[in-house]
């Protein structure tokens, strides 16, 4: 019994262990969710990250080719010019990285073929020829999709096809308005391999690079429970300063830039929003609203929070900051989604 118990014990822990996401394909995630959601400026440190932990050019570079039919052509090109900016900018530092294995292009005769079986291996079901329903309705869709997809680009072997449905989902977690073919491709993930503990840290990738919202549409689609929008913790703070006359100008051109960075690539901040009295145009006023004490501490170390700190500290007269609590943080929610 005592035997037979170390082994269950020992058979648990591996299974749990090859459970979890490698810091590769976490790398991966990363990159597939920036790409996706344009977000460049984190695409570059995603991209770095991905190097480190060992991923190779051409896998990257199959990764963003990949993603073209998943988010676009535009944020695919600027991805790629993305990573070769990148790269160009280690080889100055004396980085040599690693090219990996080659990119071989698909020769098969018959492509449309080739990718229906390749479909039909993702989703363990027949598939027809054409496809039902948009398949037939435009047949030229379904061609690009079996020959350019899962032909063209599944058939490249730098990547397996686990990562491919990895870096798949991390996009269209990441995306709004593609549920229907984020839940198509959990179903094809789970088919390459890929757990739901794996998929609950791909939520958590997302949560940190997108937003809550997206990655709960990963969460309910695996019935497990939802990330609250609104935290316990949230801060609420209303930021009053007086900017000396002879730096105003100065002063908007830094804070109007500093407020922008922060709402475009912090996922922790919910609002920066500057406001200058119409009366006295050097009494400021801004909103901020960070979705925990966390987001808030981590936007005091950003880069353009510490430039905006050091070059606006001469032009401040008066700072007081007041914080504040949410009436109502229900309709609050509601007011953002209206917004937008």
């Amino acid at each position: 019994m005592l035997v037979f118990a170390f082994i269950t014990i020992t058979s648990t822990m591996k299974a749990q262990k090859a459970s979890v996401l490698t810091q590769k394909e976490i790398s991966m995630a990363g990159i597939s969710a920036t790409t996706a959601t344009g977000k460049t400026d984190l695409l570059q440190i995603k991209l770095n990250e991905g190097l480190n932990n060992g991923l190779t050019i051409n896998e990257i570079k199959e990764v963003l080719t990949q993603l073209y039919a998943y988010c676009g052509f535009p944020r695919s090109l600027n991805a790629i010019n993305t990573f070769s900016t990148v790269l160009d900018e280690r080889k100055a530092k004396g980085i040599t990285d690693i090219e990996g294995k080659k990119i071989v292009q698909n020769r098969t005769g018959d492509k449309y073929e080739q990718g229906r079986k390749t479909l039909e291996q993702l989703t363990k079901t027949p598939q027809a020829k054409p496809a039902p329903g948009f398949g037939e309705f435009a047949p030229r869709i379904d061609a690009f999709l079996k020959e350019h997809l899962f032909a063209d680009i599944f058939a490249i072997e730098v990547l397996n096809f686990r990562q491919r449905e990895l870096v798949t989902l991390a996009a269209l977690a990441a995306m709004e308005g593609v549920e229907s073919q984020l839940q198509a491709h959990i179903k094809m993930g789970k088919n390459t391999g890929i757990t739901d503990s794996e998929l609950e840290e791909l939520s958590k990738v997302i949560h940190q690079l997108v937003s809550a919202t997206q990655a709960n549409t990963l969460l309910k689609n695996m019935n497990r429970p939802l990330i609250p929008i609104i935290k316990p913790d949230m801060m609420i703070r209303i930021s009053e300063i007086e900017i000396l006359p002879e730096y105003l100008q100065e002063y908007k051109a830094i804070l109007k830039e500093e407020a922008a960075a922060s709402v475009k690539n912090e996922p922790g901040v919910m609002a920066i929003f500057p406001m200058f009295q119409k009366e006295n145009s050097t009494q400021a006023r801004i909103v901020e609203i960070y979705s925990d004490k966390a987001a808030y501490q981590l936007h005091l170390q950003t880069p353009h929070f510490q430039y905006y700190k050091n070059n606006t500290l001469k032009m401040v007269k008066g700072l007081k900051l007041v914080d504040m609590e949410s009436l109502d943080k229900e309709t609050m929610e509601a007011i953002f989604r209206k917004i937008k």
